[in-house]
Order: C-alpha cells, then structure tokens, then sequence
C-alpha cells in the first residue's frame, strides 16, 4: 500500500465513521438516554434515504428533496414515540424490542409498497460533482468531503447543546433521575418525545445525504443498525463523544479491515469490540 493510496482510505475511513457517528448519535441519545432499545432506528436511515431518492425526482433538486424531508422524518420520530413508545418508558426491555422490531417490518412493508423492490441512485449534486487531484493517478470525491464537513458540524453542535446549553442539562438530568426532574416542573414526556424525534432526524438526514454514494435498497437499514449499536457499545451507553470516537474507530476498522484482510473484515468490528469491553466493560466514554 502506497502513501497515496493509504491516504485515501484514511479519507474513505474518515467519511464513513463520520457518517456512522450522525446514525449512531441518534442512536444513543434513544437508546443510552431514554432507555429505548429502538430496534427500528436502522429503517429510519432506510425512509431518508428513499425520502431524498423520491422528493429528488419530484421536486428536481437533491438540496429541496433535502429541506422538505427533513421535517417529514421529525413528524414520524414524533407520531411513532406518541402512538407506540409513550407507553413503554417504564415497562420492561423486552416489550421495547417486540414493539420496535415489529416497527422494522412494517416499514419495510410500508417502503416496498411505496417504492418497490428495485435497487435506486441519487446522483451526486452537481455542486459537488468535481474530485480532489491527490496525485496524477488517485483522485477524491468533492461530495464525500463536504459529508465529512457536516458530520464534524453536526458533531459539533450536538456536542455543543448537550454540554453546554440549559436543554442540555435538562437532558442528561432527565436520563440520570426522571423523577427528581419532573418534581422541579419540567415536562419529560414532552422532554423524551424531542429526543426521539431529534435521534430520528439525524439517522433519516444521514440517509438523505448517504444516498449519492451508495445504493438505495430494500432493508438497508438493517446491516447498519447493528454497526450502531456496536459503536454505541464501544463509546459508552449514553455519551456522544463515545459514540463519536467509536464511531471513527469503527470507520477505520471497516475501510482497512476490507483492504488488508478481506477474509476478515467481516469480523473485525466484533473483535474490536470484545477488545474494548474485556479492558472497559462499560466503553470508552462511559
């Protein structure tokens, strides 16, 4: 492997880990702050990514698609946490994960009705349809790297709400002692119903920004729900910078792993995993 090459699978690593921390930090303000195991969170990335394929075509124009789905993945955060999740906050996990496994049927029901079974593309915006000369040879995608930017914005700014803004504290007090924070006169309910509808949004946008790179399939929610959740084991229950860096960890292990030891790659994240935990059974970040 040459400088050059390694450098662009340090990019391709970089970009992929950047875009399993936006999946990933929905997942684990449901999962790690709610308490929700939202089996379904991975077909959330599925509808976003159809969303943008479909409002694309309606509409002609992938940054449109975007501004309009946007507030249609936070209105079905919002209608599945107040029909189906409101009553099990305070039930046990297995009727969580009953209830939102039967949600991944229904909406890859829901989907194949609506679009079918064939495989879709969305081109890649004509904005940032150039590449980056790295050398006379190898070459990178202007797309990927504005991904890239707004993973680290993104990241930034829900790094930046949950430490540092009043919504913040209220958030991770309302995670620690539900009660306590109920007593000082702060609707959780409405509190919780937020989060989920925020976690919904940032998985359904990094299907809405994923879908020029990769195919638009049936079920393709379903292989990426359970990197999550290992990313999110990794980094610690409940804290974004741990779903961050093992995110990027993750990114890493995958685009290397595929490289280097094909044979493997499969398996690499598993064993990264199991590594952490034998040393930090609780993650990274916890």
């Amino acid at each position: 492997m040459d400088l050059a090459f390694f450098g662009v699978q340090l990019l391709n690593g970089l970009q992929y880990g950047l875009l399993l921390f936006l999946i990933a930090s929905g997942l684990t303000l449901i999962f790690g702050i709610m308490g929700i195991i939202n089996l379904a969170h991975g077909a959330m990335y599925m509808i976003g990514a159809y969303l943008v394929y479909d409002l694309t075509l309606r509409l002609g124009n992938f940054w449109l698609a975007i501004l309009v789905a946007i507030p249609v993945a936070v209105a079905l955060g919002l209608l599945i946490e107040r029909l189906f999740l409101d009553t099990l906050y305070k039930r046990d996990h297995l009727y969580q994960v009953l209830l939102t496994f039967g949600l991944i049927l229904v909406l890859n029901e829901a989907q194949r009705i609506v679009w079918g079974g064939d495989v879709h593309s969305v081109s890649v915006p004509e904005l940032f349809s150039g590449r980056l000369q790295l050398t006379d040879n190898l070459q990178y995608s202007h797309y990927r790297l504005f991904v890239m930017g707004v993973c680290l914005a993104l990241a930034g700014v829900i790094y930046w709400v949950i430490r540092h803004t009043r919504l913040g504290i209220i958030i991770r007090a309302g995670a620690v002692n539900r009660d306590m924070v109920e007593g000082l006169g702060i609707n959780v309910r409405t509190l919780f119903t937020l989060i989920f509808s925020v976690g919904v949004a940032l998985t359904a946008f990094a299907g809405m920004i994923a879908a020029p790179l990769t195919s638009i399939a049936p079920g393709m929610g379903d292989s990426i729900l359970i990197t999550c959740f290992v990313v999110v084991v990794i980094g610690g229950i409940g804290s974004i910078k741990g779903a961050f860096w093992g995110a990027i960890l993750i990114g890493m292990a995958e685009t290397f792993g595929a490289v280097l030891i094909p044979s493997l790659a499969s398996m690499v994240i598993y064993l990264i995993m199991a590594a952490v935990l034998l040393v930090k059974p609780r993650g990274l970040f916890a």
